[in-house]
């Protein structure tokens, strides 16, 4: 069956409000994890057009590439380094205005600018990372860290 999905305008702030629901049909009665990643990475690089929206799974102790929409990327992180493996060892968002000042980042494309990476736990227990990366800088703020958290937790219900 074929999905469709409405393209909104307006503040960042509405755009992931009028997302959200669509995030949350798509994946609705979907027990496929790696399904629900690969729709949730299209739809966010849908509507904001981001350079690049992916997971990265953890597999031992790396971080091995998992569903994305965008160019080629890094297919393994290892535990704490650059901006994925440090928001995994920590288990906590990290918003980078400007990826070049990250101490350790890992340039998997020079034309990434600025990142932000939401921990996804399942089961109060951290399997990943949704990293996101924007071709200019500061693109990340609170409303995308806030947003984004919600978007995991509906793969929680699914």
């Amino acid at each position: 069956m074929a999905e469709d999905l409405a393209i909104h305008s307006g503040s960042k702030e509405e755009q992931y409000i009028a997302l959200i629901p669509q995030i949350q049909a798509l994946i609705a009665g979907e027990t496929n994890l790696i399904s629900n990643l690969a729709n949730i990475s299209a739809a966010l690089k849908e509507q904001f057009n981001f350079f690049w929206v992916g997971f990265y799974l953890i597999d031992g102790e790396e971080l091995v590439l998992g569903p994305f929409q965008g160019p080629v990327a890094c297919t393994r992180i290892a535990y704490n380094r650059g901006v994925c493996g440090t928001a995994w060892a920590k288990e906590e968002t990290l918003i980078v205005p400007d990826v070049e000042e990250f101490p350790g980042h890992i340039a998997c494309s020079s034309l990434s600018k600025s990142e932000i990476v939401v921990p996804l736990f399942l089961q109060d227990k951290c399997v990943g990372v949704l990293d996101v990366d924007s071709a200019a800088l500061n693109t990340f703020d609170e409303i995308d860290e806030k947003y984004l958290k919600e978007i995991l937790r509906l793969l929680t219900i699914a």
